[in-house]
């Protein structure tokens, strides 16, 4: 089974020593309703979804060449065949350089954190 997760971490029900270790509760907040929104990283996140729902689909790397244009016309979302889900509860890792689309179902509360440095 290959892997075509492009650098998304999902931890579900991380353990409290986890969320205390992080201590998001002091990051910013942010929150959507649903809908959905096209999003680029231009550094590392990561976020602890207080409450929602979120399928998220990464973008297909960009053409090489703009050889063939056979992309359906009424779909400018429909990034690849699979999708990243998350909900309340989680604590999600996005990668620098990530495009996608956020597909949020139920109307989300997060904190973040923007990771600018590149030490591990």
């Amino acid at each position: 089974m290959a892997d075509q997760n492009p650098g998304i971490i999902v931890e579900k029900n991380p353990s409290q020593a986890r969320l205390d270790e992080l201590k998001f509760k002091s990051w910013p907040k942010w929150g959507c309703s649903p809908g959905k929104y096209h999003l680029k990283y231009e550094a590392k996140e990561i976020c602890y979804i207080v409450k929602g729902k979120v399928k998220v689909y990464p973008k297909p790397p960009p053409p090489s060449s703009s050889s063939s244009s056979s992309s359906s016309p009424s779909s400018p979302d429909a990034e690849v065949g699979w999708c990243v889900e998350f909900g309340a509860g989680d604590i999600v890792t996005f990668p620098k350089g990530l495009s996608c689309t956020w597909d949020v179902s139920l109307s989300v509360d997060k904190h973040y954190i923007f990771l600018h440095h590149s030490s591990s």
